[in-house]
C-alpha cells in the first residue's frame, strides 16, 4: 500500500529524507507541495533533484511536502495518480492549483483498475491531513471538476489539441489568419478541449522564462522562449453563447491561475469590443445566432448596430460567426450542427461552407471517444436513429453494458426513480421538451407541467440551474442543460412530438410547442419555418436531453401512440 511522507519543504528536510531513504533519488513518486491556499502536484523519478529545482524556482514559497511512495509504482501509474490528484484539487476549489497544462493522455496500462483503487486510499489519507475539504463523489459532481482545465485528455482530444496549437504557432509566426474546427457528438468533450486550450495557451504565455521544459509531458515542447514571445501580449478569449454555461465557466476561471473570468465572453461582447483578439476559442458554435429577433429587444438592436459598425451596413446575411471572424485573427471553433435547437441558431448554409473551408486546409479535427455516457458512442447514435426512424424499421437497442436506460409507463414513477438516484449518487434531474406553457413565470405558485398526477414547475433560474437550491424539485429545459453533465436524467418527451400512423414517423406538433423563439419565423430575413423545419430542431432538443445522463437515462413519452411506437427501441 502507498506510504505518504510529510515533511517541511526546505532543502535541509528534503536532504535528510534522501539520506534515509534511497527511493528519494531513484524511485517513481507522486508529491504535493502546499502553502497557504495553494497546491502543486507533481511526479518524478528523483524527488531530491526535483525538490532542488522547485526550491530555486517559482514554487519555492510553498511550505510543506507530501510524497506518495509505493513499491509497485511505475511511470504510468504515477502520471495517472498525478492527474487524479490535480483534477480533484481543482474540483475541490479549497486551494489554487499551480500546475500548468503540459498534457497527460488518459492512457490505459497493465492492472490500471488495481492501481486506481489505491488512489482512493491516497486521497482519503490526504483528506484526513486537511488537504481536501470534500469527498470524491462530492467533488466529481461539481461543475468545478467537470469543467476544470486540468484533464487527462483522450487520445483524439490530445491529437486535436496538439495539431491546433502547432498550427496556431505556425500561423502566428507567418502572420496569416486561420480557422480550426473541432467536431464531435454530445459527450465527446468539445467543451473540455476549449477550456483546455485556453489554459494551455495562457500557461505558455505566462511560463517562467528560466524554467525549461522537461520533455516528459505531451505539450512540453510548446513551452519554449519563441512560443512565449508569440503569445506574450496576445489577447485570447473563450466565446460561449449559452448564458448558463458561460457563468459556470467563468466561475472555474476565477479559481485557475493565468485564467480570468473576463476571458469568457458572450458573442455580443466580442461584437462590441473596441480591440481585436489574437485568438478566440468558440464553444458550442452551433448556438451562435444568425440575424433574427433576439431574446430581448436591446440585443436585436445591438445585433444591427454591431453589424453596421463591423461591415458598414446592416447586412442581414451576417451572423455572429461573421463578428468573430472580423474581430479575431485566429478562430478555434467547437461545433456539432446536430445540436442546433432553435431557428435562430447558425443555419446549415453557414456551417457547411465553414467546415468545407477548414477541411480544405486540413483544419477539421474529429472527436469520437464518448466521455459522458457510460454506454459509449453507440448510445448517442441509437438515440438519434430511434427518434428519426421512419416506416416499419425498428432501431435495435444496442448492448449498453451497465448503462441504466429505462422506459417508464408513468411519469410519476419516473420522477420517484430520479429522486431515488439523486439520493444515492446526486446530480439526477428531471428534464423535458418545451411542450408545456411557462405559467409560473407570472404566477410563482402555478404548476407548469401536469402529467400522471404530477404538478411540476420549470426551472426557476436560467443560470446554473442544475446546482440551484430548488432544481431537484423542478424540471430543466434545453436552455439550462445543454453543455452540462448529469448522473441520471429523467426525460419527459411531451406532446410537441407525436406519431403519424399513416407515414409511420415522428411528427412535430406546433400547437403543443411553447418555446416562442423556438418556432418563430425570421421576419428580419423573411424566412418562414415549416413544421418539417421545426421537427428537426425539436428532435435535436430531445437528442440532447437524452444524452445528458452519464450513468443512466429514464424516459417517459406522454403521447400514447408515440410511446407505443418508441417502445420497441427504448424498452428492454
Amino acid at each position: 500500500m502507498p506510504t505518504i511522507h510529510e515533511l517541511p519543504f526546505d532543502d535541509a528536510s528534503m536532504r535528510a529524507w534522501a539520506g534515509a531513504d534511497p527511493r528519494a533519488t531513484n524511485w517513481p513518486v507522486v508529491y504535493t507541495l502546499e502553502g497557504g491556499s495553494e497546491v502543486y502536484v507533481g511526479e518524478t523519478l528523483n524527488m531530491r533533484k526535483r525538490a532542488e529545482q522547485h526550491l530555486k524556482g517559482e514554487r519555492q514559497h510553498l511550505q510543506r511536502a507530501h510524497v506518495v511512495v509505493d513499491e509497485t509504482f511505475h511511470k504510468s501509474a504515477c502520471l495517472d495518480l498525478e492527474s487524479f490528484l490535480i483534477r480533484l484539487f481543482s474540483g475541490d476549489a479549497a486551494r489554487t492549483v499551480l500546475n500548468r497544462n503540459t498534457g497527460i493522455v488518459d492512457a490505459d496500462y497493465y492492472r490500471r483498475d488495481e492501481y486506481q483503487a489505491r488512489f482512493d486510499t491516497v486521497f482519503d489519507e490526504l483528506r484526513s491531513r486537511g488537504l481536501f475539504t470534500r469527498s470524491i463523489p462530492e467533488i466529481r459532481n461539481s461543475d468545478l471538476f467537470k469543467l476544470s482545465p486540468f484533464k487527462a485528455l483522450t487520445v483524439d482530444q490530445a491529437a486535436a489539441t496538439a495539431d491546433i496549437v502547432e498550427s496556431l504557432f505556425h500561423d502566428l509566426e507567418a502572420g496569416v489568419q486561420s480557422t480550426s474546427i473541432v467536431q464531435g457528438n454530445p459527450g465527446t468533450g468539445k467543451t473540455i478541449v476549449a477550456i483546455y486550450l485556453m489554459k494551455l495557451l495562457a500557461d505558455i504565455a505566462a511560463a517562467d522564462r528560466d524554467e525549461e521544459p522537461t520533455g516528459e509531458s505531451l505539450f512540453d515542447d510548446f513551452f519554449t522562449a519563441g512560443h512565449r514571445e508569440l503569445l506574450g501580449s496576445a489577447r485570447i478569449g473563450l466565446v460561449v453563447p449559452q448564458q448558463s454555461l458561460r457563468a459556470s465557466i467563468r466561475r472555474v476561471f476565477s479559481h485557475t491561475p493565468n485564467l480570468d473570468p473576463s476571458m469568457v465572453l458572450s458573442p455580443f461582447q466580442v461584437g462590441h469590443s473596441e480591440e481585436r483578439f489574437d485568438v478566440l476559442v468558440v464553444d458550442e458554435a452551433h448556438r451562435l445566432s444568425q440575424r433574427a429577433a433576439q431574446a430581448v429587444g436591446v440585443q436585436t438592436r445591438d445585433f444591427r448596430l454591431i453589424t453596421e459598425r463591423l461591415f458598414g451596413e446592416d447586412d442581414h446575411a451576417r451572423s455572429q460567426l461573421d463578428w468573430i471572424e472580423a474581430r479575431a485573427e485566429h478562430r478555434i471553433v467547437m461545433l456539432d450542427e446536430l445540436q442546433a435547437v432553435r431557428p435562430s441558431d447558425l443555419p446549415a448554409e453557414v456551417v457547411g461552407p465553414l467546415v468545407e473551408r477548414a477541411a480544405a486546409d486540413g483544419r477539421v479535427h474529429r472527436l469520437a471517444t464518448q466521455m459522458r455516457v457510460a454506454a459509449g458512442t453507440d448510445y448517442v447514435a441509437f438515440v438519434r436513429d430511434a427518434l428519426a426512424a421512419e416506416g416499419d424499421a425498428t432501431v435495435v437497442r444496442p448492448d449498453l453494458g451497465e448503462y441504466d436506460l429505462r422506459f417508464f409507463e408513468n411519469a410519476a414513477a419516473m420522477r420517484e426513480a430520479i429522486l431515488q438516484r439523486d439520493d444515492e449518487v446526486g446530480l439526477s434531474r428531471m428534464l423535458a421538451g418545451y411542450a408545456w406553457r411557462w405559467r409560473s413565470n407570472k404566477d410563482r405558485s402555478a404548476p407548469d407541467i401536469e402529467v400522471d398526477g404530477l404538478e411540476l414547475q420549470w426551472n426557476r433560474t436560467a443560470t446554473e440551474w442544475i446546482r440551484s437550491r430548488t432544481s431537484r424539485e423542478e424540471v430543466g429545459s434545453i436552455h439550462t442543460v445543454q453543455g452540462y453533465d448529469l448522473n441520471y436524467a429523467g426525460v419527459l418527451i411531451g406532446r410537441d412530438v407525436g406519431w403519424d400512423a399513416e407515414r409511420r414517423r415522428v411528427v412535430f406538433r406546433r400547437e403543443h410547442y411553447f418555446d416562442a423563439r423556438g418556432k418563430a419565423n425570421n421576419n428580419i430575413r423573411g424566412i418562414a419555418y415549416s413544421d418539417e423545419d421545426l421537427r428537426t430542431f425539436v428532435l435535436n432538443i430531445y437528442a440532447v436531453l437524452l444524452t445528458r445522463g452519464m450513468l443512466g437515462t429514464y424516459v417517459h413519452v406522454v403521447d400514447r401512440d408515440l410511446r407505443e411506437a418508441l417502445r420497441p427501441s427504448f424498452a428492454r
